[in-house]
């Protein structure tokens, strides 16, 4: 009996241990759709907000579509974190912070990746196939573009300047879906899009420029991403600079073309571009981390406030703008 007892209190935490372990698991796979990254979907407000001032309807049913869009893009971005973590984790044991990730650390099934990125992507199609064929493109093209950059022979973040151009598509590719659950007939503008695109990646560079110093070390580096293999800093600096320059300039076509009041907002980009650079100069730099720039409660407030200067100008008419846009002939 005195034996039986112990097999029983044996048991008892065996089960008790196994549970704890089994959470564990649970949150190893919730992790790796890394759902704290859900905020990046805050890009699809822009291409909404642009459909409601061009005259899409804005009802009740707008708002449903909305909401289920966002929920939509929500499982699609999850689907692309899924396997990005899987298939980086030979490479994020080089990482200081990264190679205590589930994956880097063999905590994960291969079996199991699958079938969550499977049910991740079949529930953000599904959602997408009932708000409207553009939609459905455009969340197609969202989860086509993470198998692009994580997955062999194209895997694009293994390739200078490449990885920075292919991962921030993904910003335009929001804008649309943002746009395409309030105006699912049409398109938006070009420049707004190529805008929204150069600015994707200059954060991104920005972001590569921070990782690099971060872990100081070029070899490891590179063992850890293999552009960084073709990377100085120089460069990423450099080509940083560029998709600011160019994302300025496509924002000006807009700005000029759909509505020259917002004009008036360029000087306040031109000090985001130039905030977001300084943070990414920092020493151990939270732009290697954009879900926590909520850390960084200035820059986050001067967001806020050009996003209501934005939306303040959609309904503020200011005449006296046309001159700089208007054409008059020398007179002869």
């Amino acid at each position: 009996m005195h034996n039986h007892g112990l097999l029983v209190q044996e048991q008892g935490a065996t089960t008790q241990a196994a549970a704890p372990h089994r959470w564990r698991g649970v949150a190893d796979y919730v992790s790796i759709a890394r759902p704290d990254h859900w905020f990046k979907n805050v890009f699809m407000l822009p291409g909404a907000a642009l459909a409601i001032s061009l005259g899409a309807p804005v009802d009740g049913g707008a708002l449903l579509n909305l909401l289920t869009a966002v929920v939509s893009t929500c499982c699609i971005a999850s689907a692309n974190y899924t396997i990005n973590e899987w298939l980086d984790a030979k490479f994020d044991r080089h990482h200081p912070l990264k190679r205590t990730r589930p994956s880097a650390t063999g905590r994960i099934r291969p079996e199991l990746v699958f079938l969550q990125w499977l049910g991740l992507a079949a529930a953000g199609l599904g959602l997408a196939l009932s708000l409207s064929p553009h939609f459905l493109a455009a969340s197609t093209a969202l989860l086509a573009m993470g198998i692009a950059y994580n997955v062999q022979p194209l895997r694009t973040k293994d390739r200078p300047f490449l990885d920075a151009l292919s991962e921030s598509v993904n910003n335009p590719l929001r804008f649309i879906l943002g746009w395409s659950a309030l105006a699912p007939d049409q398109f938006p503008p070009s420049s707004a899009l190529l805008a929204y695109w150069m600015g994707g990646a200059f954060l991104m560079t920005v972001k590569r420029y921070a990782e690099y110093r971060f872990i100081g070390d070029p070899e490891r580096a590179g063992r850890y991403r293999q552009s960084f293999k073709f990377y100085t800093e120089n460069s990423l600096l450099l080509s940083a600079f560029f998709y600011a320059l160019m994302s300025a300039f496509f924002l000006g076509v807009f700005l000029v073309k759909y509505r020259i009041e917002f004009i008036l907002t360029l000087p306040f980009f031109s000090v985001l571009f130039v905030w977001y650079l300084q943070i990414g100069l920092r020493v151990g730099s939270v732009s290697q981390t954009p879900e926590k720039l909520y850390k960084e409660g200035a820059f986050i407030s001067f967001v806020l406030f050009l996003a209501l200067l934005v939306a303040a100008l959609f309904f503020v008419d200011m005449p006296w703008l046309d001159i700089l846009v208007s054409y008059h002939a020398l007179s002869s």
